[in-house]
């Protein structure tokens, strides 16, 4: 993986970058999970933020100090590719794609149905199917036109997400009643930890965002002052939400499955807010699927790069972005989208991420020589792990397989062509 390879533009910055990580991490899970946080957790619910924060500050430092010293497009692929060869590095971008496609498909279910309770005409499976493949239409087209394009409407769709966001996380702190935010008795620490696993759903993205390293202007101190701004704001934001939930809503947030921000809104600053809270649900997700129409074609691009995939995903077209690639992941996320379910794909996705992770963490050791964080890291994940099922340990490990026989396969290409 040399970097005189890559002939992309860098044109993200700071603020750009981490615009594109609050982007994706904020996505469709923050919407939802209150709720289930809550019913697993009660009153107990912010631990899991707490834990998942720093659990994810942990991984976010060793994916800061490897996207210091590696700049590739690829991100984690081109980080563990480098520092462990490049089995264990196609097994990384293989999880990487599977938990960018994943996570794009959950969210984007999330959307259709979003837009279909907000527009009736729009509801129903077939016109939930049309809407789908409009917005990842119009996405891969912005995203066509080249980064900085991209860029730019992610950045509005940040903003755009944010402000009803902010206006519940803050204007509801002065209705919430103290008595609903009472902790009786504190969970199992397996309890915690599953319900750890499924809220790292709603913080994972970062990783993503950092696909295109590529084309960051001077990454190595762009990439940990986007990641620092943008984690800060993410978990502070997220912590405040739950407990406005928890503080208006009480017993009743476990109940609200749909729409727990919505109707916490609704219960403390009335109609306006709640319609406020679903329009920005929606403006969110669609940020989202943009942001990820942005970021995860860059893995197939960079598999392809390597020669782990067809030459032609590596093309690049006459605004010097991976256009092949694009369309090809849009496919691909449209019929996930099309043909799973949200809390399938959301697990999925967060198993693969775990695992990316814990490459990363090893990566990171390796470039650095300083086992403190990447150990932390490493121990963390493990416990995150455990609350993995077998039947989700069965389906992980029949897509690892897979990935194994397509490598091998292509390394006896490989060897015959450089024989000949």
């Amino acid at each position: 993986m040399d970097s005189s390879r890559e002939s992309l533009t860098r044109a993200i910055g700071t603020f750009g970058l981490a615009a594109g990580i609050i982007n994706i991490t904020i996505g469709g899970g923050i919407f939802r999970l209150p709720a289930t946080v809550a019913g697993a957790l009660g009153a107990a619910a912010p631990i899991a933020y707490i834990l998942c924060a720093l659990a994810m500050g942990l991984i976010v430092m060793c994916i800061a100090a490897a996207g210091r010293r590696v700049t590739l497009t690829g991100g984690p692929y081109a980080y563990v590719g480098v520092t462990l060869g490049p089995y264990a590095g196609f097994l990384s971008g293989v999880l990487l794609w599977m938990l960018g496609g994943f996570a794009t498909a959950a969210v984007a279910t999330v959307f259709s149905s979003s837009v279909g309770l907000l527009v009736p005409a729009l509801s129903g499976r077939a016109m939930q199917t049309v809407v789908l493949v409009v917005v990842f239409a119009f996405w891969s087209v912005v995203n066509l036109r080249g980064v900085g394009v991209g860029v730019r409407l992610n950045s509005i769709a940040t903003v755009a997400k944010l402000i009803p966001l902010l206006l519940i996380a803050v204007g509801g702190l002065f209705f919430i009643s103290g008595e609903n935010l009472r902790v009786d008795a504190f969970p199992a620490t397996r309890e915690v930890a599953r319900t750890s696993l499924i809220l790292i759903f709603a913080f994972a993205g970062i990783e993503c965002a950092l696909l295109p390293s590529g084309e960051v202007r001077d990454a190595q101190t762009t990439v940990p002052r986007a990641i620092a701004l943008a984690m800060i704001g993410i978990t502070t934001l997220y912590i405040l939400l739950q407990v406005v939930a928890q503080g208006v809503l009480g017993s009743q947030l476990p109940q609200s499955n749909v729409s727990p921000l919505a109707d916490a809104a609704g219960a403390s600053l009335g109609g306006w807010a709640r319609a406020l809270l679903l329009a920005g649900a929606s403006i969110s997700m669609f940020g989202y699927i943009g942001g990820m129409t942005l970021s995860v074609p860059r893995i197939v691009y960079a598999l392809a790069r390597d020669r782990f995939l067809p030459a032609p995903l590596a093309r690049l077209n006459d605004r010097n972005v991976p256009g092949v690639a694009i369309a090809v992941q849009t496919a691909l996320a449209v019929g996930l989208a099309i043909s799973g379910g949200f809390e399938t794909l959301a697990v999925l996705a967060n198993i693969s991420a775990l695992a990316l992770y814990l490459g990363c963490a090893i990566a990171c050791w390796r470039l650095t020589k300083q086992p403190v964080i990447p150990l932390l890291a490493t121990i963390v994940i493990v416990w995150l792990l455990t609350g993995v099922t077998i039947a989700e340990w069965t389906a992980i490990g029949i897509c690892v397989a897979i990935a194994t026989a397509i490598y091998a396969s292509q390394r006896r290409v490989f060897l015959r062509a450089a024989g000949g």
